[in-house]
Order: C-alpha cells, then sequence, then structure tokens
C-alpha cells in the first residue's frame, strides 16, 4: 500500500532538512519522527499574524513560535516598512519569555539585512517601553517580543506603528499580504548580530531615552509629594517579568520607602513555575504575593504582568485578609481619583477627554458626567483607545486626554506612550491609596464611598478553551450561532437590544429598529438587558478562547451578585453545548 505524502508531512520533512540553526527545533522534530497527530498540529497552517501581530505556542514547525516564523514576520514587515518610510527604522523590546531575547535579536538581524536601522533595548524592557522609544526615537515601527500574560509555552510578537500604537488594521493587512508572499526558507533575508551591532545598523537604546520615560511617567503624578510621609506600605511582585526594575523605580522616586519584592517572582523566569498563568487578573498569580501579605500585613499588593502593561491589587480587608480588586473598580477609583483631585487643583483640561472599552465599566458615566468629561467607547483592545489619542492630537488636543482604560486591568494617564502601562498605573494606585491614607480612608472604603455615591456594578468575565483545529471551527460556530439563533433572553431577564459589531448594528429587539454601531468591524456580539445588565461574547483575538463578559447592577452587590449567578448560567449553557 502506498503512503500517503500531506502537506503536513512535506512540510515537516522540508523543516528536517532546513531548520538547522535552533538545535532545540531540531530535537523536537526528531522526537516527532512518525507522529502523524504531532506534526499534523505542528503543520497544519500557518500561525497567524492577527491585528497586532504573532502568539502561539513555542516549538517547531509554521503553526508555532519559532525564529523562523519570527524571521518571516520580520520579512514581511521590513518590505512594508521600506515601501512606506525613506530612511525607516525600527524599536525592539522583549520581555521574560522563553527565547524572547533569542526571537529579538533575529528580528534585529532580518532588519539589519534589509538595510533597516535596528534600536533595541540592552535587556528586557516592559511594552509601554517599547512604545515610547518607538515615539522618541522617530522610528517607522516597533516590535515587542512578549506574549503577555499567557501560560509559559506561549510566546509573541506586537507590532507598534511609527505613533507608538499598535498597528491599525489596515497596516496588519498589508504587513499579512508581503509575509504571505515571502517563503519561510528561501525570501527572508538576515545578517549576522554582532557585525550588524559593529557596523551601527542595530544600536542599543540608551540611558536618556530611559530617563524620558520615567520623566514622563512622574509627570502624571497629582498628590505624589505625599507619599514619602504616607506611611505606606507595599508588597510588589513583578511575576518575574520586565516590571522589577522600572515599577521600583518609579515607586523610590515618589518616596514609597517600604516595598517588599517577592522573592520567588522576582527575577525574570520566562518558566513561570509559581504562577503557571502570570496574569494578575487571576488570583493564583497573585498567591505568593498574599502569603508575604500574610507576613508584612501591607497596605496594597501590587502585581505587574510579563510585560507590565497591566497591574492587578489586592488591599486589607478588614477582617485579617487581602480583597482583590477588578481592573474595572482599579479603573473607576482612579478615573474618580483624577478626576476629583485634578478639579479641586485647578490642573483639569478644557473639554476632557476620557475612553474606555465596549466590555469595560459603565460606572465610569456617572463620573463622567459629574466631571464634564466626554466619555468615549471603543472596540476591545489597547491599540483604538490610543487611536484616540493619535485622532486629538492630529488636531492639535491631545491635552484634553485625562484618562483610558480597559477591564482587563489596563490603564494610562498621559500621552507620551500609546499602550497601556502598568508602571504609570502603579505610582498612580500607590499614589491614590497614599493620599486616602493621609485622610484616614482605606481602600476598601474608597471602593465602598464610589458605590455610595454613583450606584452598585458587578463585573464579571469568563473564559472557555477551545484547542486544537477542532476548537477554531467550534468557536466560528458558536459566534455564527449567537447571530443566528440569538438569545430572546438570558438569564429570565428580557433582552432589549443587541449589537452584532461584524455587521456595525445595534437591534432594538421590540421594534426591529436598527442603528449603526460608528464603531470598525469586530467578531463581537452584545446582548443587552433591563437595569444595566448586559452580556458581551468574544472570541479572543490572541489565545483560542471565547470570553464573554457579564455586567449587573443592583442596590446592593448581592442584588447584583444573584442577577450574575443566572445570566452566567446561561450563557455556559450556549458556550458549553
Amino acid at each position: 500500500m502506498q503512503t500517503v505524502i500531506t502537506k503536513e508531512n512535506a512540510l515537516y520533512q522540508l523543516w528536517l532538512e532546513h531548520a538547522v540553526d535552533d538545535p532545540d527545533l531540531v530535537t523536537e522534530l526528531e522526537s516527532i519522527r512518525g507522529d502523524e497527530e504531532a506534526i499534523r498540529e505542528r503543520f497544519y497552517r500557518d500561525l497567524e499574524f492577527g491585528t497586532g501581530g504573532l502568539r502561539g505556542v513555542l516549538g517547531a514547525g509554521t503553526a508555532r513560535m519559532n525564529i523562523y516564523t519570527v524571521r518571516r514576520a520580520t520579512q514581511g514587515l521590513a518590505d512594508y516598512v521600506k515601501g512606506s518610510f525613506s530612511a525607516p527604522s525600527v524599536a525592539i523590546s522583549y520581555d521574560s519569555r522563553i527565547k524572547s531575547d533569542t526571537f529579538a535579536r533575529a528580528a534585529a538581524a532580518v532588519l539589519a539585512a534589509n538595510g533597516i536601522r535596528v534600536h533595541l533595548y540592552t535587556e528586557l524592557m516592559p511594552t509601554p517601553m517599547l512604545s515610547f522609544a518607538v515615539r522618541a526615537l522617530h522610528c517607522s515601527a516597533g516590535i515587542m517580543v512578549t506574549a503577555s500574560h499567557n501560560p509559559a509555552k506561549y510566546n509573541g510578537y506586537k507590532v507598534y506603528g511609527s505613533d507608538g500604537c499598535q498597528i491599525t488594521l489596515e497596516v496588519a493587512n498589508t504587513v499579512i499580504g508581503k509575509i504571505k508572499a515571502v517563503d519561510i526558507f528561501n525570501d527572508v533575508k538576515s545578517c549576522d548580530f554582532e557585525s550588524a551591532v559593529a557596523s551601527g545598523m542595530i544600536s542599543y537604546i540608551g540611558q536618556d531615552v530611559i530617563e524620558d520615560y520615567y520623566q514622563n511617567v512622574l509627570a502624571q503624578g497629582i498628590h505624589t509629594a505625599l507619599c514619602p510621609e504616607s506611611g505606606l506600605k507595599i508588597v510588589y511582585t513583578p511575576l518575574n517579568g520586565t516590571g522589577n526594575k522600572p515599577v521600583r523605580e518609579i515607586l523610590k522616586r515618589i518616596g514609597i520607602k517600604e516595598v517588599t519584592v517577592v522573592p520567588e517572582q522576582e527575577l525574570p523566569d520566562g518558566n513561570f513555575t509559581t504562577c503557571p498563568y502570570p496574569n494578575p487578573e487571576i488570583r493564583e498569580a497573585l498567591e505568593y504575593g498574599l502569603r508575604l501579605c500574610d507576613q508584612v500585613q501591607p497596605d496594597l499588593l501590587l502585581a505587574t504582568d510579563p510585560d507590565c502593561d497591566r497591574v492587578g491589587i489586592a488591599v486589607p480587608d478588614g477582617n485579617g485578609g487581602y480583597a482583590l480588586f477588578s481592573g474595572n473598580e482599579v479603573g473607576a477609583m482612579l478615573f474618580e481619583y483624577i478626576c476629583e483631585e485634578r478639579t479641586k487643583l485647578g490642573t483639569m483640561p478644557e473639554r476632557p477627554v476620557a475612553i474606555k472599552t465596549i466590555v469595560t465599566t459603565d460606572l465610569v458615566k456617572p463620573i463622567a458626567e459629574e466631571y464634564g468629561v466626554q466619555l468615549i467607547d471603543v472596540l476591545t483592545g489597547f491599540k483604538f483607545i490610543g487611536e484616540q489619542i493619535a485622532l486629538l492630537e492630529e488636531k492639535g488636543e491631545e491635552s484634553r486626554y485625562l484618562f483610558g482604560f480597559e477591564e482587563s486591568y489596563g490603564y494610562l494617564a498621559g500621552t507620551y506612550v500609546r499602550d497601556k502601562d502598568a508602571v504609570v498605573a502603579s505610582m498612580l494606585i500607590v499614589e491614590m491609596a497614599a493620599f486616602y491614607r493621609t485622610k484616614g480612608i482605606t481602600m476598601m472604603q474608597a471602593r465602598e464611598n464610589l458605590y455610595k455615591k454613583y450606584g452598585v456594578f458587578k463585573h464579571k468575565q469568563e473564559s472557555f478553551a477551545f484547542e486544537g483545529v477542532s476548537g477554531m471551527h467550534k468557536m466560528q460556530e458558536i459566534m455564527q450561532s449567537l447571530r443566528t439563533d440569538a438569545p430572546a433572553e438570558i438569564g429570565g431577564l428580557r433582552v432589549l437590544e443587541s449589537a452584532d459589531y461584524l455587521t456595525g448594528e445595534f437591534t432594538n429587539l421590540e421594534t426591529g429598529e436598527k442603528r449603526p454601531t460608528n464603531l470598525p468591524k469586530s467578531d463581537v456580539v452584545s446582548f443587552f438587558l433591563p437595569e444595566h445588565a448586559s452580556v458581551i461574547v468574544r472570541p479572543s483575538g490572541t489565545e483560542p478562547k471565547i470570553k464573554a463578559y457579564y455586567t449587573t447592577a443592583g442596590k446592593t452587590m448581592a442584588d447584583a451578585e444573584a442577577i450574575e449567578e443566572k445570566l452566567c448560567a446561561d450563557i455556559q449553557k450556549i458556550l458549553k453545548k
């Protein structure tokens, strides 16, 4: 019987012959010889360059993150940059993940071989510092090697435009077209990294750029002068990522003297052995920090994710334990703090603007009304917040920008970067806690005061995993079903209005009337229910998951939680069927 040579097997043989630059890949390819399923999983598709870059499981094959898929993507980016800029240059940074430094150097070598100047940080640096470097050095683009808060088996590669914001959908589509034209082994130009450094095609980013970044962060402070004498105690964990140096440096500069770092999570470690899912949104990632809190008894636990663009907190709950605050709660507290204190100080800009994503809490709406702030809703993804800042800048109105945030623990004050920044967010959270402490107010009391003033809003996000080829098809089926067979009620509550951001329409389910969303097309559906309740469902742009976002409101937290429980039960039936 003749053996059928599949596309995957043919690619596997090609990689056996050509993928020799990384010994780990050679070993992996040899280990799966004859294993049809393992070969198929690695070669059934090309690793997709999504709206902002690459992200995937580390390993050999066209569907994995490795130096060859990184080089191919970089060649496509180089072809775009050369065609769009007369003297192109690219800034590169990387985080603590496995092979992040290798991928950064590989990308730099491809760009240099294509005649593109490269500015590379001398050591791992956070995502916001990459965004800053792009703008400070007037680069054509930027690359951040990171998989953010994903498990250790992942790595990725985010691409930034010349404005320091993640590339637009239009540019991403152009780059994707360039990448598709590149043969992974025959069409990629590369060069010796050290030779490119010696020739000046690759240069290291200097301390002056880092200091300039710090000064811009510090400029966002409101009451930092209170910090030295506040007596505030902090436990901090960088979750083995890039935040360790910059966050501690900023806290030192604002005068916070008592900062205890979680020792097991202080140094860079891409294996994340103490936090398998290094995401400050989840309690498991903070377990080591919470244990240290039991000993140190701080006023605040801070945790930043590996590329230091998100930050989570926990505070004393008044009963001997520590309560984790959600991204929505911290964002709303920061927004109100900034509005109230800048109004008192007379530093509020004229016609101030705040920006949030559609899945972020509506609690900020009454806050915005209270202080006369224009609130703009954008699609999920901080790059859409960055785009709005750029639009203000084009009109010479960037000073109107006050604050931007998303429910997934991402915040930005100031326009010096165009992505969420856990360094400035950490500073402002600490400053806010220190300010309240000087007033005799705990963070728990501050949150309670917020809810008393504006109402109790409860938020929850659930993720449903769909691994592999079959999982991808299942996700597509579910999203299609939510559109064509949409629920008339969820959790016993009637759906009043739905929104399909792919067609760009809101639909009133009682009248059938339609109106535009006025947002770019995106694979998201929303269901709006009575009493401020809603459910939003979307596939993750970076992981094989569908995410559901629940909002409920009530006179008390117990009321909101009871409604949430019913919503979750119905959505779980839909997404798990």
